[in-house]
Formats: C-alpha cells, sequence, structure tokens
C-alpha cells in the first residue's frame, strides 16, 4: 500500500478530532488531493517525517510503519467515538506482533465485542499408563481432550469479571463431561498495584514441582494481592476445589477444609525467590488430628539459555510416622514461545514428595496426577525423575511430551513404574 493512501485512511479515524494544521513537509503541497489528511495528523503527532523534511507519500509503507501510526492513535483512543475505537481495535488486532516489538501493550488481543473479551484454550493427549491396580500391577493408556473458554467482562475501568468453561473427553471409553464452569470471579483494582479477588479462582505453589497442589479450578474465597513488577505478595482465605487421591492415607475431606494461605514472590533479576504458607483451619484425622500447616521456598535462576530451579517444601504439624518434607530439583534450556513457531524448551528435574506434605491437586505432569493418586497405602515417600519438553509447532499451536521414570514408592506396590504423555495444545 502507498504511504499516502494508508494516511488518507487513518485520518479518517481521526474524523472530528480538532487540529489546526500548518503545511508540514515540503513534498506535500496545498493541492495535492491527501494534504489535509497528512496535515492534521501530522499535527496530531500520529505521523511523522524524514529528517530532510519530506513525507515520500508515494513509497510503500511497511507493516512496522503502519504500526508505528497505530500506536499513536491508540494514545489518542479516548478521544474517538465508538465506530472509530472499533476500527482501531481491529487493526490493533492484525498489528499486535509489530506492536508488542515496539512495546506497546495492546489490552485488546483477544477477540473483543464491546466490553467483553474472548479467548480459550484447547487440548488432544495421549496418556500412557494411565492408572496403576496394585492388586493385579496392570496398567492402562488414555486417549482424551479438552477445550476452555474464557469470557472477561470489563465492568468499569478498575473492575471486571471473569469465567472459564471447561469441557472434557475421553476417547477411548466414548464419555463425556458436561460443560462446567471451572472458574468465575470478580476482580477490583485498586490503583495500580493492589487487587482483590472474590469467586471460585485459579491457585498455584511452588515453581516447578506442581506435586503441591496446582489446581485450575482452585479454591473459593477471597484474595488480596499486591504487584509491582518487581515484588507480590498474596493472601487468601476459603476452601480448596480438587479432592486428592490416595497419598497420605487419603485425606479427601482436605478439600472442604477452610484455610488460610500467604504467598510472595521477588525478582531479583539474576533470581527469583517464593515463598508460600498455607494453615488449615479444621483438624483431620489422616494428619493425626492435627490442622495441617505448610509453608516452603522456591528457586528459579536463569543462566543465560538455562534455568535451575527447585522446591522445597516442610508440613510443620505432620505425624512421626508420615514423612514431613518434600523438595525437588532441576534444570532446563530454551523457551518455548507460543508466537514464534520453531523455539522449543526441555526441563528435567528429580522429585522426593512425603506423604506429609501432598494433599491433592492437579500437578505439572500428566504422569504425576496420575500416580500421585494410585500410592499403595503406607507408603511414606514417592520419588521420581521427570522430564518435559515443548516446541512451537506455529503460531499458538505446541506440541508437548512429559516423561516420568525410576518411579520408585520405597514399597513393593510401586517400582520402576515408567510412564509418557504426548501433547497437542492450542490457544486461540
Amino acid at each position: 500500500m502507498k504511504k499516502i493512501l494508508a494516511i488518507a485512511a487513518a485520518a479518517a479515524l481521526t474524523a472530528g478530532v480538532s487540529a489546526f494544521a500548518a503545511n508540514p513537509f515540503s513534498d506535500v503541497s496545498t493541492d495535492d488531493w491527501a494534504y489535509q489528511a497528512v496535515s492534521d495528523l501530522s499535527d496530531q503527532g500520529v505521523v511523522e517525517g524524514y529528517p530532510d523534511g519530506t513525507f515520500k507519500g508515494e513509497r510503500n509503507i511497511t507493516r512496522y510503519e503502519l504500526a508505528q501510526i497505530i500506536a499513536r492513535l491508540m494514545a489518542k483512543e479516548d478521544q474517538l467515538n465508538a465506530e472509530q475505537r472499533a476500527t482501531l481495535d481491529k487493526l490493533a488486532g492484525e498489528y499486535a506482533d509489530e506492536l508488542a516489538n515496539l512495546g506497546v501493550r495492546v489490552s485488546n488481543l483477544e477477540k473483543k465485542v464491546g466490553n467483553i473479551y474472548w479467548s480459550g484454550d484447547a487440548r488432544m493427549r495421549y496418556i500412557n499408563n494411565d492408572k496403576i491396580d496394585h492388586e493385579t500391577g496392570e496398567t492402562k493408556d488414555a486417549w482424551d481432550g479438552r477445550i476452555a473458554l474464557n469470557i472477561k467482562g470489563q465492568v468499569n475501568d478498575s473492575t471486571y469479571a471473569f469465567g472459564r468453561l471447561r469441557t472434557d473427553m475421553k476417547f477411548k471409553e466414548n464419555s463425556s463431561d458436561n460443560t462446567y464452569a471451572e472458574q468465575i470471579y470478580v476482580n477490583h483494582n485498586f490503583g495500580k498495584d493492589v487487587a482483590v479477588r472474590l469467586g471460585r479462582q485459579p491457585i498455584s505453589f511452588g515453581d516447578q514441582g506442581g506435586w503441591l497442589y496446582n489446581g485450575s479450578k482452585g479454591y473459593d474465597g477471597a484474595q488480596v494481592a499486591y504487584n509491582n513488577g518487581k515484588l507480590n505478595a498474596t493472601v487468601g482465605y476459603g476452601q480448596f476445589n480438587v479432592a486428592p487421591g490416595d497419598f497420605a492415607n487419603d485425606p479427601e475431606d482436605l478439600n472442604k477444609a477452610d484455610m488460610f494461605f500467604a504467598k510472595a514472590g521477588y525478582d531479583f533479576d539474576f533470581a527469583k525467590l517464593g515463598v508460600d504458607y498455607i494453615a488449615f483451619q479444621d483438624k483431620h484425622d489422616s494428619f493425626d488430628n492435627t490442622k495441617p500447616e505448610i509453608w516452603g521456598v522456591n528457586l528459579n535462576v536463569p543462566v543465560q539459555q538455562f534455568n535451575v530451579f527447585g522446591d522445597y517444601y516442610k508440613n510443620t504439624t505432620a505425624p512421626s510416622e508420615m514423612k514431613d518434607d518434600a523438595w525437588n530439583a532441576g534444570l532446563g534450556y530454551g523457551k518455548a514461545d507460543w508466537k514464534k513457531p520453531g523455539t522449543w524448551n526441555l526441563a528435567v528435574a528429580y522429585n522426593e514428595v512425603g506423604n506429609g506434605v501432598y494433599f491433592g491437586g492437579q500437578t505439572s505432569t500428566s504422569y504425576q496426577t496420575s500416580v500421585m493418586g494410585y500410592i499403595p497405602d503406607g507408603a511414606k515417600k514417592l520419588t521420581f525423575w521427570n522430564a518435559l519438553a515443548n516446541v512451537t509447532l506455529q503460531k499458538n499451536v505446541q506440541l508437548r511430551a512429559e516423561y516420568s521414570f525410576d518411579v520408585d514408592s520405597h514399597t513393593d506396590d510401586l517400582k520402576d513404574k515408567d510412564s509418557w504423555t504426548v501433547s497437542l495444545n492450542y490457544k486461540f
């Protein structure tokens, strides 16, 4: 597209915005058909010329140059009418990558209709060794799928409502679940650093381990969060939603117990440090009629393309017959960028999980999710290695592979039960 035509189109977006334009460029005369458009946009600071004072309107405009114009128009969005803003939203979505390279934060990258934003994700997955029957020692595999839609409604400048609708399907068993609301919450911002959230919301603890409860269904309750870019801190109160499996003597009622939690993290540039604290408010028989109280730390250290990470967690109220701590350590390499095909990452970690720490929820790998729910009674700990890799095949399409090996519950019932999964993941 000729530069002069692009400028004329951009000028239509600012029709009605006041401007007092003078002749800005030596090669644009008052007789040119696009003179007024060029003059107005130059006076508004939307277009700039070359150092020699020319505009060069007959040259083809690049996507990067047009993105610069869109970015400047976005700064004047509050001066546009609804129709003009809708057109600008479409342009911002089309040139999102170029705007990102310019460092422009585009708030409407999701599909937008009025003040409603839509996004989502989907997954097709194969799991080898889905479940373990400790009486027969047999295992089986699974093929499942999932799709989720995120709905965000902007109530006002400081408040939004969020919902996540999800459907799961097991293809081999020819069964499916009903679509259900995995998350429903409202978020109120107080200034740029503080937010209060109410409802069913996601939560995660730890950095890489995943065995400490990272349920997407999260918990029902309230939280207050602070984040200034370097320091983040969150405190909350409520009840977890994902019931655990048989590990830790089947503490299935912990997802019905009131709990308080606190999380904090700091980015030192050379490393990221996090701390977590969880205090259940009700006593539980599986923990010798105590109120489980868990604290932990996690550390993530980037070294060029590498990433060293680890977690350590401890249950301070666990009875003597239970192993009261858990830890993991690992090494990662690379970064799988959803927007850049061909990018990839790889990570490997060693895990040792005591039965006094694990209280259910989802985990970072599919195998851990499956196996942690089938640990035999009497096991005090589970040790295993896990490796995972992601590669971006196309924009917003990733292939993920996971492998867990040298799995040992330190009993005769579960030892050397390797497993792997592979999945295609999509964002939209």
